[in-house]
């Protein structure tokens, strides 16, 4: 199964148009939207052709493989115009073995980590950063954090990004096809290490 992962589109059609026909193409079956979907946010620029209503249309088409989290800049009023659930803080998914607390990050993120388990993996958007790496969270142990970057604002000298779960990796692509980052989730607990030893 491929799942696609995106975040902080922020009412771009080009970002949102970029991204579908890359879901497509892909032949992903689900898409995981983690928020900031329509409206740009007081502290960025406007995006590439800032068009929400061209979002909102694309969107809806695909609303019966969307799953989505609310981001900071997400209100109820979007919730009015788009045929798919966006309010939910969080959602939890389950693939496999393996958890993925999706989230926003403007509540829970890398600093204030929701409810979590060794091997879960917490995955989030807001920072328009990047990010695939294990963390030793205490009282927890061994995590996933991942962050597929932004759509249509990238932060850090980053492009524009994306994330891919297929067989137990989650790339961080570029639009150009470029494999940005790489994590292997199936030794994220711990278990490649033990069967070594």
């Amino acid at each position: 199964m491929k799942i696609m992962f995106a975040s902080d589109i922020h009412g771009s059609a080009w970002g949102c148009k970029r991204l579908l026909d890359t879901f497509r193409s892909l032949g992903a079956e689900r898409l995981v939207l983690l928020g900031d979907l329509l409206y740009h946010g007081p502290r960025n620029d406007l995006p590439k052709e800032y068009a929400p209503k061209e979002v909102i249309a694309m969107l809806n088409q695909y609303k019966h493989v969307i799953y989505a989290v609310r981001g900071n800049c997400d209100t109820e009023v979007d919730q009015m115009v788009l045929e798919f659930p966006v309010m939910a803080d969080y959602g939890l998914l389950v693939f496999g073995e393996q958890t993925f607390y999706a989230t926003h990050g403007h509540v829970f993120g890398k600093d204030f980590l929701p409810p979590m388990q060794k091997g879960d993996i917490l995955i989030q958007g807001h920072t328009h950063l990047l990010m695939a790496e294990y963390m030793e969270a205490e009282g927890i142990g061994r995590i996933g954090i991942l962050n597929p970057g932004s759509v249509s604002i990238p932060k850090g000298g980053n492009p524009a990004t994306y994330g891919l779960l297929k067989d137990g990796v989650f790339q961080i692509r570029s639009f150009e096809g470029d494999v940005v980052r790489s994590l292997s989730l199936e030794t994220i607990d711990g278990m490649e290490e033990e069967k070594k030893g």
